[in-house]
């Protein structure tokens, strides 16, 4: 089936956050990489992933790659909970890059997706998504790349802002996020990162524990409070 291109403004505001809807279903961000690792832990892990999101009802929104671990998340929930379960956002100069083959992403397999313009519009539609869903609803970062670290980071600094207070998680696969964690205590300890903020970004080591950490997360009292609605 035919892709669709959205034309939206982006505004890295989310469009005045909305309160948590508590009847909406979850939403669940993945940022991953394009490429499947070298370890076949990697893959393993989205799998597992997609398996919890069905297990626990949660749809997925993704770059809308089809390749590497992002095609095999979405494909796998696919395959559980059908195509409505998965939304995948691309970039129309990404469409060769990110996909397995030239032509049209067949819903079918991956879920609907929508071609946008470019990477700031791509975030700001995911991130809106999450912000919008129910309770439990968060961002989750498998192992990746520049641009997941980039959007980690992103939605990270969001919430430090108090632009959303949504959970972040990293999906810590054999190891490939210790030193980021690391990193943390030492920006920590050097009083570039408050104790209470560092606690926005919170480790899982399997994918259940992804599922629990966003239902049970909490939002620092050492964020940020600034008022995002002013125009």
């Amino acid at each position: 089936m035919a892709s669709n291109t959205a034309t939206i403004q982006t505004n890295p505001l989310i469009d005045d956050v909305p309160p948590i809807n508590a009847s909406k279903g979850r939403v669940v961000c993945v940022f991953c990489g394009a490429s499947p690792g070298t370890s076949p832990a990697h893959l393993e892990a989205a799998r597992s992933l997609a398996q919890a999101l069905h297990n626990h009802n949660i749809s997925l929104v993704y770059g809308g790659g089809t390749v590497g671990l992002m095609g095999e998340v979405a494909r796998t929930l696919v395959k559980l909970s059908g195509p409505a379960a998965v939304h995948g956002i691309i970039p129309e100069a990404l469409l060769d890059l990110e996909r397995e083959r030239a032509g049209q992403i067949d819903e079918e397999l991956y879920g609907p997706t929508t071609v946008v313009a470019d990477m700031h519009t791509r975030k700001h539609m995911m991130a809106k998504e999450v912000i919008e869903g129910g309770p439990g609803s968060g961002f989750v970062a498998m192992s990746g790349g520049f641009g997941t670290l980039e959007e980690l980071m992103e939605v990270i600094t969001w919430n430090q802002l108090g632009i959303h207070g949504r959970g972040v998680v990293a999906f810590n696969v054999e190891g490939y996020y210790d030193g980021l964690i690391q990193w943390v205590r030492t920006a920590v300890s050097a009083g570039f990162i408050t104790p209470g903020n560092a606690g926005i970004l919170v480790e899982a080591l399997d994918a259940e524990e992804v599922v629990q950490q966003l239902k049970e997360y909490r939002v620092s009292e050492d964020r940020f409070k600034l008022d995002w609605t002013q125009k």
